[in-house]
């Protein structure tokens, strides 16, 4: 019996079969199928369960000790410090030439935001913290919103809002539904809240890289694009702002994306995992 493809060492009935089938099903009625790369095995899935477990874990150890008063800095120091205990390694550091562990975007900063001793956070900011982390050579990613309050009825809002939009999206999603609803659903929440969300900036396949295929982009039509089929793992991490969609890209640093019109951003990432039955939320 031969063993499958994807080099799992299982024979190929018990491994990728079902899911080829289901993929040249889908192709012979004109859908755009994922490349069966991307459609993980087994082992793997476990591998990227455990990465996105401790992920997890440490986002849990930041929302402990955050607070008013803290530098930015300090938020960085503690997820390179809980991310190695947990035996996991920062995969942001030193990714491309980014110069920290973790991303801090505060109020305008809509992602990319480099943490630093000199941004003290102060009541009424909005903060996204961004952690991606490596364990055995798989990736777990995903990011929240923290606050400080009081804060302004748009900045409450406008965090609010953007937390909708994500369980919304993933309440949607099932074996064989299309990208295309995950832009679809995000767009018309937060349009509807008087929002707009970013294009240029958006969610992508993960797990056995830090960033692989699909692009997920937060604006989309309902049925339309990829067909997400079982094994497949991505993040939906849209990126919504006050006011305009558009953006500046810091020219001195390279990294930090700022909204063009000064207006507050925010961002809440999770990693799903399509499965038979629906969906699993590896990282949130």
């Amino acid at each position: 019996m031969a063993h499958c493809w994807c080099g799992s060492g299982l024979p190929y009935e018990d491994c990728h079969k079902k899911s080829d089938l289901r993929l040249e099903a889908l192709h012979k009625k004109g859908e755009r199928v994922p490349p069966k790369t991307l459609v993980k095995n087994a082992a793997q899935i476990e591998g990227i369960r455990r990465a996105s477990k401790i992920n997890s874990l440490v986002l849990d150890a930041v929302a402990e000790k955050i607070r008013v008063g803290m530098t930015t800095g300090e938020i960085d120091r503690i997820v390179d410090r809980t991310t190695r205990a947990l035996g996991g390694i920062p995969a942001p550091l030193n990714y491309e030439g980014f110069p920290k562990s973790v991303c801090t975007s505060v109020n305008d900063v809509v992602c990319h935001g480099i943490p630093s001793d000199g941004v003290v956070l102060k009541e009424g900011d909005i903060v996204n913290v961004d952690c991606t982390t490596i364990v055995d050579g798989f990736y777990g990613d995903a990011s929240r919103m923290f606050t400080f309050g009081p804060l302004s009825p748009a900045a409450e809002k406008l965090v609010r809002v953007t937390k909708e939009s994500v369980e919304i999206a993933v309440e949607h999603l099932y074996p064989c539904c299309h990208l295309g609803d995950v832009g679809f659903y995000i767009d018309r929440h937060a349009r509807k809240n008087g929002f707009s969300v970013v294009r240029e900036i958006g969610g992508h396949g993960c797990g056995l890289k830090m960033h692989e295929e699909p692009y997920v982009c937060h604006i989309g039509k309902k049925g339309k694009g990829m067909v997400l089929v079982p094994g497949m793992i991505f993040t939906i991490e849209p990126m919504i702002n006050e006011g305009s969609p558009l953006f500046t890209v810091d020219k001195t640093d390279g990294w930090q994306v700022r909204t063009i019109d000064g207006g507050l951003s925010a961002q809440v990432e999770h990693m799903i995992l399509i499965t038979e039955e629906g969906y699993e939320i590896l990282s949130a």
